[in-house]
């Protein structure tokens, strides 16, 4: 464990917009205030999206039951620069691991706490904490982007530019995947480490056809799910227009309680904000970002969107991670709602915690 120290991330305030009836999108909104250098990667020649079948529900018994450790198992062969497997990890099933993010009331990160500042509870049970960490990590990150009409004009190549931001500010380790859609998802990156060559596959992209969101999120966390990294996120790039998926957002925001992936959404919203579309595909985005423990942001210039692709970069490199096994696990796929709670040491002021709030008590299968 790190020494004990009081580390403030410099963020400025981002924009604020209102919230969507019933369906609540977290409070924070940090803002980025460093960049780490972006890793040499080897250019690759981009190729367009092409239809590809979407995922069915029927092929959804794989996910994970709960917000637990890690299962480090391979995937196919990766396009572009491979990842080494690793080590194989051995899965505490009913051990809940919460990705948690500390912010004070100026909306800045706050690291370096010990672990006896935080306290979990369980079904408001208090719990012992097994697992404690707040080290700069890799994560194995899914990137879901909307390519379908409704991303035309400069939306896309807008989108694009920001996600290198994301890209030059993550950590250099991370895992990829690529997962594109408009009428139907597909993977068109598996496992790789060059985001060059990430980029690369969208720089030629025209966007067409409807728009499967539902249906690439899925996709997305089934493939994460088995990355190399124990962290693992969805960076979801879209307007939020779900018109063509098989599965329903109700059946994507059950699976989303069940995994430990976080979703960071990125609503592209026409010029102005304000037509009809824009405010269902906000409240979409924002109830899947908030299910997972991970926020939903909404742009209104490139400049702000390159500023949130950082903020989201530095975010994940600057959470806790707390481990706990339930005092009283019983394997009945109940919901149990999780709090966590941190008392900061004396001379700091009030802080604020976001994480997952709950799991269903099914062990996993791995």
């Amino acid at each position: 464990m790190r020494p004990s120290r009081h580390l403030y991330v410099s963020v400025a305030p981002g924009s604020r917009f209102a919230l969507v009836a019933l369906l609540a999108a977290c409070a924070l909104a940090p803002v980025i205030a460093q960049q780490k250098q972006p890793p040499a990667a080897a250019s690759q020649g981009a190729q367009p999206v092409a239809a590809a079948a979407s995922p069915t529900p029927a092929s959804a018994t794989n996910a994970p039951s709960t917000s637990a450790a890690p299962n480090n198992t391979t995937s196919g062969a990766a396009v572009g620069t491979p990842v080494a497997d690793g080590e194989t990890v051995l899965v505490n099933a009913d051990l809940v691991v919460l990705n948690v993010t500390l912010t004070d009331v100026y909306n800045r990160y706050v690291t370096g706490l010990s672990q006896d500042a935080f306290t979990v509870l369980d079904d408001k049970a208090p719990q012992k904490i097994t697992f404690f960490s707040d080290e700069d990590v890799p994560i194995s990150l899914g990137v879901i982007f909307d390519v379908s009409g409704s991303m035309g004009g400069d939306k896309i190549s807008k989108a694009r530019e920001a996600l290198r931001h994301f890209i030059d500010t993550s950590h250099n380790d991370d895992e990829y995947f690529l997962i594109g859609f408009n009428s139907r998802a597909q993977l068109l990156m598996d496992k790789t480490r060059d985001s060059e060559a990430m980029l690369g596959k969208l720089t030629f992209v025209q966007t067409k056809g409807q728009t499967a969101l539902y249906d690439a999120c899925y996709l997305g966390v089934e493939r994460v799910s088995h990355g190399v990294h124990p962290k693992r996120a969805l960076l979801v790039i879209s307007d939020g227009q779900d018109n063509n998926s098989r599965y329903t957002f109700s059946e994507l925001r059950k699976m989303l309680k069940e995994t430990d992936v976080l979703i960071y959404a990125i609503g592209i919203e026409d010029k102005g904000g304000a037509s009809e579309l824009d405010v269902v595909g906000r409240a979409i985005l924002d109830e899947l970002a908030s299910v997972s423990g991970g926020k939903a942001f909404f742009p209104s210039s490139s400049a702000e969107m390159n500023e949130i692709f950082e903020r989201i970069a530095i975010e994940l490199r600057h959470q806790y991670s707390i481990g706990y096994k339930p005092s009283n696990f019983t394997n009945d796929g109940r919901w149990h709602r999780i709090k966590v709670k941190v008392t900061p040491p004396r001379g700091l002021p009030h802080l604020f915690v976001r994480s997952k709030d709950g799991y269903y008590a099914t062990m996993s299968p791995h």
